[in-house]
Protein backbone atom coordinates (compact mmCIF):
# COMPACT_ATOMS: atom_id res chain seq x y z
CA UNK A 1 0.00 0.00 0.00
CA UNK A 2 1.20 3.54 -1.07
CA UNK A 3 0.45 7.04 -0.28
CA UNK A 4 -1.21 7.55 -4.01
CA UNK A 5 -3.31 4.27 -3.77
CA UNK A 6 -4.69 4.25 -0.37
CA UNK A 7 -8.37 5.18 0.41
CA UNK A 8 -10.06 6.23 3.74
CA UNK A 9 -11.83 2.83 4.04
CA UNK A 10 -8.29 1.33 3.72
CA UNK A 11 -7.35 3.58 7.10
CA UNK A 12 -10.72 3.70 8.93
CA UNK A 13 -14.17 2.38 8.93
CA UNK A 14 -16.70 3.86 11.39
CA UNK A 15 -18.55 1.26 13.78
CA UNK A 16 -20.67 3.51 14.81
CA UNK A 17 -20.04 3.06 18.36
CA UNK A 18 -20.14 6.53 19.44
CA UNK A 19 -16.91 6.09 21.05
CA UNK A 20 -15.48 9.68 19.69
CA UNK A 21 -18.41 11.64 20.70
CA UNK A 22 -17.10 10.99 24.14
CA UNK A 23 -14.18 12.52 26.00
CA UNK A 24 -10.96 13.29 24.42
CA UNK A 25 -10.81 17.40 25.14
CA UNK A 26 -14.09 18.10 23.71
CA UNK A 27 -15.49 19.20 19.92
CA UNK A 28 -14.21 22.55 19.05
CA UNK A 29 -16.60 24.35 16.67
CA UNK A 30 -16.49 26.71 14.53
CA UNK A 31 -18.52 30.10 14.21
CA UNK A 32 -20.04 28.14 11.10
CA UNK A 33 -20.94 25.12 12.94
CA UNK A 34 -22.21 26.94 15.81
CA UNK A 35 -25.17 28.51 13.37
CA UNK A 36 -25.59 25.21 11.20
CA UNK A 37 -26.18 23.41 14.31
CA UNK A 38 -28.47 25.83 15.95
CA UNK A 39 -30.53 26.62 12.62
CA UNK A 40 -30.56 22.73 12.40
CA UNK A 41 -32.16 22.24 16.00
CA UNK A 42 -34.34 25.45 15.98
CA UNK A 43 -31.65 27.61 18.79
CA UNK A 44 -30.79 31.56 18.16
CA UNK A 45 -27.12 31.28 17.18
CA UNK A 46 -26.12 34.17 19.45
CA UNK A 47 -27.54 31.99 22.41
CA UNK A 48 -25.72 28.75 21.08
CA UNK A 49 -22.54 28.75 22.70
CA UNK A 50 -24.01 29.69 26.35
CA UNK A 51 -26.47 27.05 26.21
CA UNK A 52 -24.74 24.34 24.89
CA UNK A 53 -20.47 24.68 24.79
CA UNK A 54 -17.94 25.64 27.30
CA UNK A 55 -14.99 27.42 26.31
CA UNK A 56 -11.11 25.96 25.90
CA UNK A 57 -9.20 28.99 25.89
CA UNK A 58 -10.78 30.98 23.70
CA UNK A 59 -12.51 28.54 21.70
CA UNK A 60 -15.92 27.26 22.18
CA UNK A 61 -16.11 23.10 22.57
CA UNK A 62 -18.94 21.19 22.90
CA UNK A 63 -20.66 20.42 26.29
CA UNK A 64 -20.39 17.13 27.58
CA UNK A 65 -23.40 15.46 29.84
CA UNK A 66 -22.74 13.51 33.09
CA UNK A 67 -22.09 10.02 30.78
CA UNK A 68 -19.28 12.12 29.26
CA UNK A 69 -20.48 12.08 25.75
CA UNK A 70 -21.36 15.14 23.21
CA UNK A 71 -24.90 16.66 24.55
CA UNK A 72 -25.67 15.69 21.11
CA UNK A 73 -25.41 11.78 21.39
CA UNK A 74 -28.17 9.96 22.36
CA UNK A 75 -27.18 6.30 20.76
CA UNK A 76 -26.31 8.32 17.76
CA UNK A 77 -25.18 11.74 16.70
CA UNK A 78 -28.80 13.72 17.01
CA UNK A 79 -26.93 16.69 14.77
CA UNK A 80 -25.53 14.02 12.27
CA UNK A 81 -26.46 16.30 9.02
CA UNK A 82 -24.49 19.35 10.31
CA UNK A 83 -21.77 17.73 12.72
CA UNK A 84 -19.19 20.10 13.37
CA UNK A 85 -16.13 20.21 10.93
CA UNK A 86 -13.90 18.33 13.35
CA UNK A 87 -16.55 15.44 13.32
CA UNK A 88 -16.50 15.21 9.55
CA UNK A 89 -13.17 15.03 9.82
CA UNK A 90 -12.36 12.54 12.46
CA UNK A 91 -9.76 10.31 12.35
CA UNK A 92 -8.18 12.38 9.75
CA UNK A 93 -6.60 15.16 12.33
CA UNK A 94 -4.12 17.17 12.27
CA UNK A 95 -2.78 16.10 15.36
CA UNK A 96 -1.69 13.34 13.25
CA UNK A 97 0.32 15.08 11.08
CA UNK A 98 2.08 16.65 14.08
CA UNK A 99 2.83 13.47 15.73
CA UNK A 100 2.19 10.28 14.22
CA UNK A 101 1.83 8.33 17.29
CA UNK A 102 -1.51 10.08 17.86
CA UNK A 103 -3.21 7.70 15.49
CA UNK A 104 -2.39 4.89 17.59
CA UNK A 105 -3.95 6.45 20.78
CA UNK A 106 -6.84 7.46 18.90
CA UNK A 107 -6.45 3.83 17.85
CA UNK A 108 -7.02 2.96 21.11
CA UNK A 109 -10.41 4.58 21.53
CA UNK A 110 -11.54 3.97 18.40
CA UNK A 111 -12.56 0.59 17.09
CA UNK A 112 -12.61 1.71 13.55
CA UNK A 113 -9.23 2.45 13.32
CA UNK A 114 -6.64 0.44 11.69
CA UNK A 115 -3.22 0.57 12.59
CA UNK A 116 -1.08 -2.36 10.56
CA UNK A 117 -0.89 0.59 7.68
CA UNK A 118 2.96 2.22 7.77
CA UNK A 119 3.07 5.83 9.53
CA UNK A 120 4.45 7.39 5.82
CA UNK A 121 0.92 6.31 4.41
CA UNK A 122 -1.21 7.31 7.32
CA UNK A 123 0.48 10.91 7.81
CA UNK A 124 0.49 11.59 3.98
CA UNK A 125 -3.34 10.52 3.82
CA UNK A 126 -4.44 12.65 6.51
CA UNK A 127 -1.88 15.83 5.31
CA UNK A 128 -4.41 15.07 1.71
CA UNK A 129 -7.41 14.71 3.49
CA UNK A 130 -7.12 18.01 5.36
CA UNK A 131 -5.78 19.83 2.67
CA UNK A 132 -8.56 18.54 0.48
CA UNK A 133 -11.10 19.97 3.11
CA UNK A 134 -9.60 23.19 3.75
CA UNK A 135 -10.23 23.86 0.28
CA UNK A 136 -13.94 23.22 0.27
Amino acid sequence: MTPDTVRASDLFECKKCGDCCKGYGGTFVSPDDIKAIADFIGEDPEDFPGRYCQMSGDQPVLLQDDSGYCVFWDDKCSIHPVKPRMCRAWPFIEGVMADVSNWYIMAQFCPGIRTDIPDDVVVEYVENAIRKQLNK
